[in-house]
């Protein structure tokens, strides 16, 4: 993931010469994603689900209830190195391009082959390309081609699955994307080392055994489940506008950037919690706030899972996760994996102007008291973890 961008003037280098992007579905996504990380002129991915009849859908829900999302890999890559043409190649070389909602042992319509394209321009190369690997097979291509048509990035737990954990289930020979690179002449580029990734599992292993949702188990305070969104209606835009800063305006309706280190609540760490400026939902507490010099407020997580959506966002030509609060539908700003380790690993880089801060002495009068239970368990679990409790 990307650093996120001010709309500030910068000296940062220039991103490659031709950056793309493009979503391919093969199979599980965890072999797929490894697959084309070793190829060169891949520069990031994401795993997701793709053109499906639902909204921000859980893994559970594309396996458990038919929403008819495929396992995608979104792929930004630098055609001045990996032509269009020659990604599709080694996607080709990486699945069965016959299996009809089938790759490894993986059956059913989320495992379905499709290639989802941004570019129109990218029709013909496509089409290009099917016609020529049409004519090597009798049977009939069970490759879906169409725009993409909503992409909702997978679980954090998804994403890089193969370099977390390298005994996890794969379909797909990831090393042989090494030998596609060398025979077309990719050059070389720093790959991880072989231990990071697992080979195919055995033709007798279940998969499922291997796909199941981590049970991991959550011990910090959460308000999971708390916090009712009905009792933040999101107000009509004229009355937004009315009450709201320009910027504030810009940033939580426009989606906008502020400039970092300028924003109010970008060195703060005092006692209470963060709520959506245009509606008052809670979103974050002081407990999960850190700094990590980017020049925005940081958080390791949400106040509850729920109150945040994210969203793929394909702006500035970079594959970035949006987050967006949950009853207002306010612009927040990113989440990168690039937080505390011992907190999750992960930072949710958020707008000071997309946030009302709110003093724990305060909770109670404006009507968040029910929250603080949430900073007595923190301090009776940060002094049993220093000694300090009898």
């Amino acid at each position: 993931m990307m650093p996120e961008r001010s709309t500030a003037k910068t000296d940062e280098a220039q991103p490659p010469v031709d950056r793309h992007m493009i979503y391919l579905a093969g199979g599980c996504f965890w072999g797929l994603e490894a697959y084309l990380k070793r190829l060169p002129g891949v520069i990031e991915t994401q795993v997701g689900y793709a053109n499906g009849s639902t909204e921000y859908p859980s893994y559970r829900d594309v396996c458990t209830y038919n929403t008819g999302h495929a396992e995608t890999v979104a792929v930004v890559y630098d055609r001045t190195v990996l032509p269009t043409a020659i990604l599709l190649e080694a996607f080709f070389e990486a699945i069965d391009p016959t299996s009809i909602d089938r790759q490894g042992n993986d059956t059913g319509t989320q495992y379905r082959s499709g290639i989802y394209y941004v570019d129109m321009n990218d029709v013909s190369i496509i089409e290009t390309s099917l016609r020529e690997l049409q004519s090597r097979y009798e049977k009939p291509l069970a490759i879906e081609t169409e725009p993409i048509d909503g992409f909702y990035p997978a679980e954090e737990y998804h994403q890089a699955y193969l370099e977390k954990n390298p005994g996890g289930y794969c379909h797909i020979d990831v090393h042989a994307a090494d030998e596609f690179a060398k025979r077309k002449g990719l050059g070389n580029r720093t790959v991880l080392p072989p231990e990071f990734y697992a080979e195919a599992l055995d033709d007798d292993a279940d998969p499922a055994e291997s796909a199941q949702v981590p049970d991991l188990a959550d011990t910090e305070p959460s308000a999971d489940g708390l916090i009712d969104a009905a009792s933040y209606p999101k107000p009509a835009d004229s009355e937004l506008r009315r009450v709201l800063t320009p910027l504030a305006y810009r940033v939580t309706q426009e989606s906008e950037t502020e400039r970092p280190h300028t924003g109010a609540y970008a060195r703060t760490f005092d006692k209470g919690i963060y709520v959506d400026i245009t509606t008052g939902e809670p979103l974050f507490t002081s407990i999960d706030k850190f700094e990590s010099g980017c020049g925005w407020p940081s958080f390791t997580r949400p106040i509850a899972k729920e109150v945040v959506t994210e969203r793929m966002d394909t702006s500035f030509n970079t594959l970035r996760t949006e987050v967006r609060s949950r009853a207002g539908d306010a612009h927040l700003g990113h989440v990168f994996p690039d937080g505390p380790e011992e907190a999750g690993g992960m930072r949710y880089c958020i707008n000071s102007a997309a946030l009302r801060f709110v003093p724990f002495d305060e909770l109670d009068d404006e009507g968040y008291g029910y929250l603080k239970p949430l900073f007595d368990e923190f301090e009776a679990e940060e002094s049993e973890l220093h000694g300090l409790t009898a």
